[in-house]
């Protein structure tokens, strides 16, 4: 297997995005993609999407974005993983250019979820839940992480108001994120006075629906000087996936995640480093409590403690663990099937020193995890500068 480096990134911003339709919004990416890349043609394109289909009623989103950006003949189709969905298209387009078949290719992620209603979407997002086991019996997202949610509470001795700091800190970052959906400050108080979605869940513990679009180009790392960057290309160190069941009561322990663990553990590996190598690491904050359980399973907290890391700020930008450094999915946003690209757009930002005020110093070696369904499927990238 060869270097891959990632030699360009575009990115939509992230919100309630009503002129800007699915393909316009891939398109947007791609452009911007390509122009940091400073190419023009590429050997394949990999889309990383969920809704298209349940939500736009438009699939074979391959050919429909390489048709929309001109290119012609070229390799390209739409990769599903849940929410995990733009990692998964990541991955698919590592291994095509670390494997030698090819040697450019642009990866998309992009989702259109506020054209519809949120029952409707609602319904969609619900199709990464088993069916039969879980969806059927009326069990939606909100309420298998309010579930979760509470085992952790009552299993560790943990008041609700513990987990406030990750949305505190989630949108303290978005303020300085441009694209970012959310640039309003939030507080302990804010947090603790939120409407009750799910209880223990309440508004500040969940991400929003949105819509929006990330692109990278990736290239043979020693290809990446031919190409009219001016800055380092950041290499991919490793992409390692790793699944679970699907069914949240089926899992041996629905508080460890398993998938998590397993996938964070084969990228160290494949990367050649450690945790205490990791500079900063961008969780599937799709909720508070999937950020603690992320923490734990990658190896920074023991099992119960990774609130505390909040608690203690050391998931701030300053912190032993940075997270959510541009606002994560909570207020970043989440449009599901883009997050896992928006995720190594934002990595490449801070490795690259393009950060802004929320540049996390001396970064070296970042990773990103993108999480399909309540742990099903884990995807984990770690890059370097």
């Amino acid at each position: 297997m060869r270097p891959v480096s990632i030699i360009g990134i575009g990115q939509t911003p992230v919100g309630e995005l009503w002129d800007r339709s699915l393909r316009h919004l891939g398109h947007d990416a791609l452009v911007a993609a390509l122009r940091d890349a400073g190419v023009e043609a590429v050997d394949a394109l990999y889309v990383g999407n969920m809704l298209s289909g349940e939500l736009a009623g438009q699939e074979h989103l391959g050919a429909l974005m390489a048709d929309f950006v001109g290119w012609r003949g070229v390799e390209a189709f739409k990769i599903e993983a849940a929410c995990a969905s733009g990692a998964a298209a990541l991955r698919v387009g590592y291994l095509a250019v670390a494997s030698g078949q090819l040697d450019v290719v642009a990866v998309l992620g992009v989702e259109k979820m506020t054209d519809t209603t949120g029952e409707e979407t609602t319904t969609g997002l619900a199709l990464a839940a088993d069916q039969e086991y879980e969806a059927a019996e009326g069990v939606s997202f909100v309420g298998i992480n309010a579930m979760l949610m509470q085992r952790y509470m009552h299993q560790y001795g943990i008041k609700h108001e513990a987990f406030a700091n990750f949305t505190v800190n989630a949108h303290r970052n978005a303020l300085h994120n441009p694209n970012a959906m959310f640039h309003l400050p939030l507080g302990v108080k804010d947090y603790v006075k939120a409407s009750m979605i799910a209880a223990p869940v309440n508004l500040l513990d969940s991400s929003p629906i949105c819509d929006g679009a990330a692109a990278v180009i990736l290239c043979a790392h020693d290809r990446a000087r031919e190409f009219g960057i001016n800055r380092a290309p950041v290499r991919i160190l490793a992409s390692a996936v790793a699944t679970d069941t699907l069914a949240v009561h089926d899992r041996r322990d629905p508080l460890k995640l398993e998938g998590g663990s397993l996938s964070a553990q084969r990228a160290y590996a494949q990367a050649g480093v450690t945790r205490r190598d990791i500079n900063l690491f961008e969780v599937h904050d799709a909720f508070t409590i999937m950020s603690a359980l992320s923490l734990e399973a990658a190896g920074f907290a023991e099992p119960g403690q990774g609130v505390r890391l909040a608690q203690e700020g050391e998931i701030a930008i300053g912190g032993r663990v940075p997270i959510s450094t541009m606002g994560g999915l909570k207020a970043r946003g989440h449009p599901v099937g883009a997050t896992g690209v928006y995720q190594i757009v934002e990595l490449v930002q801070q490795l690259q020193g393009q950060a802004g005020a929320n540049q996390v110093q001396k970064a070296q070696i970042g990773m990103a995890q993108n999480i399909g369904g309540s742990g099903a499927t884990v995807i984990t990238h770690i890059l370097a500068n």
